[in-house]
């Protein structure tokens, strides 16, 4: 489903309705407060009249005096259902949002590679930050407040029509005209808030983009270009941004200018303009006092409207990722004692509907054997390491792991089986243990034993043992020294299956050295699959395949292949013509 998707606001909010009834006791009470909270608003205005109109003209201190305790207690009361009222909504809103930010990270978590092929970061940050930070502004100040704004207005009005019937439906008669203003600015008001979001949205990924990627722009001297791109996008924003605040603006003046007309007319009605009657003192500072109450709900009424279109535009967001259905699908079989045995069946398979990438491919992997595959770009080679850890799925034929097809097993059993090196190392601030472990219960000597293994002591030691530490992106490391860790980090895990994808094709010859060593040490008893770009790195292996086009051309040991004179041999004879010293 696309991210961008057009619903109505009354479907978002029942799409939110599941993380709302978690916290269902909590809003409950809010709104059960709302209406005592009204009723003590309305009935202010009415004690202000009879104290007036009963006690004050005719003299009687007494009885003004009671008055006057009931209005103190009025008051009071009224703050203490008030307070209670928001307390309460403003724990469950923080309650709800903190949900739905978990459900969105959850989610994202468990998408396909896929999803992420065409979705920048900046775009699903900001579906976690600032679109659920819309969402709690509303929930905390807008869409529940209303219904205690509803009360209020209700029984302001019922008051007012009980004090001077005549003088309440003058007051009603500027109602339509400020209706009909208010849809029409509400209406407005969300289409430019879902283009607010848009725009934000587009700003954050490609200023994440950009900064991630800042070494390459200097070094090209990229900066005006960049910089002509970033305003071109920041300005959409606030163009945006400034169009929602005048139409907010313009709700709350027309409001405020309405709240005018009618204490004209009321002063109007007072002194007979109207009717040819009078109301009495009482009445016309009950009525100003209930023209202020009436008209403030209305005119927050303008602010809330503005932060429920925020929301919603920011809720199509949400949920637009949140039904966003590109899971990997999870199978229930098991691997009871995992051996290492991988098979290909005739994989054909495609990035989304573009050509085949691969192409009746069949492969057979045995405990223990080092297959390589080898090929030019583009012929296939790291979409069989992405098939393997079920990074996509969709192909057709047959993939296996100790016989059972891979759609069958879950991710994680797959993922647990099946270790993958990449070229392009990823290193999270934190500790060399965090790093090692991301956070799974592995304990320290098995942690000492995976960097001897993979001669990462030097590395290591150098940080500080297991408890130095490491900097955003590893910059206090060499692309080698990442590449050493990330083995460490994989043989930790102690897969059945270990996947080298150009693992070394970014390192110094020395460290390709002592990863050849390690590699030679530990993968003797696995499942090993060499993806390699340097040929120099697989003449050992048990069995190299060679891609053409997404199609296996050739298979054979170092030998087999060179004494065939084909493809292999051609790929071999051009590389070391490019790199006698390798030769």
């Amino acid at each position: 489903m696309s991210e961008d998707h057009d619903r109505s606001d009354a479907s978002l909010w029942v799409s939110l309705w599941p993380f709302l009834k978690r916290h269902g006791r909590l809003y409950a009470l809010a709104l059960a407060l709302a209406p005592f909270t009204a009723i003590l608003v309305a009935l202010q205005p009415w004690l202000l009249q009879q104290a007036i109109d009963r006690y004050i003209t005719p003299g009687d201190l007494p009885g003004l005096q009671r008055v006057a305790l009931f209005f103190l207690a009025a008051v009071v009361t009224g703050f203490l259902t008030e307070t209670g009222h928001t307390l309460a909504l403003s724990y469950a809103a923080m309650r709800t949002i903190t949900d739905v930010r978990r459900a969105v990270y959850t989610h994202t978590l468990k998408l396909a590679q896929r999803h992420f092929d065409r979705t920048p970061t900046g775009r699903l940050l900001t579906r976690a930050t600032n679109d659920v930070e819309a969402l709690g502004e509303t929930l905390t100040a807008g869409a529940l407040t209303i219904f205690m704004d509803i009360c209020q207005v209700t029984l302001v009005l019922g008051a007012m029509l009980w004090l001077d019937a005549r003088l309440t439906l003058a007051l009603l008669l500027v109602g339509p005209p400020l209706a009909l203003v208010v849809e029409l600015l509400r209406r407005r008001l969300r289409t430019l808030y879902h283009l607010v979001r848009t725009s934000l949205s587009d700003l954050n990924a490609y200023l994440s983009e950009r900064l991630e990627g800042i070494p390459i722009v200097q070094l090209y001297r990229d900066e005006a270009r960049t910089l002509a791109m970033f305003d071109e996008r920041l300005y959409r924003y606030r163009d945006a941004t400034i169009r929602t605040n005048v139409f907010d603006a313009l709700m709350y003046a027309t409001v405020d200018g309405f709240t005018s007309i009618t204490l004209a007319l009321m002063l109007w009605y007072g002194s007979g303009g109207l009717f040819g009657t009078v109301a009495t003192a009482g009445v016309l500072a009950a009525f100003i006092e209930y023209v202020n109450k009436l008209f403030r709900p209305i005119q927050e009424l303008s602010a809330k409207i503005a932060v429920i279109q925020r929301a919603g535009a920011a809720l199509s967001k949400i949920f637009g990722l949140l039904e966003t259905h590109e899971h990997i699908h999870e199978g229930t079989g098991s691997l009871p004692a995992p051996r290492g045995h991988v098979a290909l069946e005739h994989v054909t398979f495609a990035y989304g509907d573009g050509p085949p990438v691969l192409s009746d491919v069949s492969l057979e992997l045995q405990p223990g054997e080092v297959v390589a595959l080898v090929g030019r770009t583009g012929s296939g080679k790291t979409t069989i390491g992405k098939l393997l850890t079920r990074a996509y799925e969709g192909w057709t034929g047959r993939i296996t792991l100790d016989g059972v097809p891979l759609q069958e097993l879950p991710t994680a059993t797959v993922r647990h089986a099946i270790g993958s090196v990449h070229q392009d190392v990823q290193l999270f601030p934190g500790d060399v243990r965090f790093n090692l472990t991301l956070g799974r219960d592995i304990d320290d000597a098995t942690l000492r034993e995976a960097i001897r293994l993979v001669r990462a002591e030097a590395v290591v030691q150098r940080l500080g043992g297991l408890d130095g530490h490491i900097e955003e992106g590893g910059r206090n490391l060499s692309s080698g020294e990442a590449q050493l860790l990330s083995f460490a980090r994989t043989m930790a895990y102690d897969p059945q299956v270990v996947i080298l994808d150009e693992a070394t094709a970014s390192v110094d010859s020395l460290t390709e050295a002592r990863i050849q060593d390690a590699t030679d040490a530990i993968l003797a008893a696995k499942t090993t699959l060499v993806i390699a770009h340097r040929l120099s790195t697989i003449v050992h292996a048990d069995r190299i395949a060679v891609l053409e086009k997404g199609r296996i051309v050739e298979l054979g040991n170092h030998a087999t292949l060179l004494a065939a004179d084909g493809r292999y041999a051609e790929l071999f004879r051009q590389q070391f013509q490019d790199t006698p010293a390798e030769a």
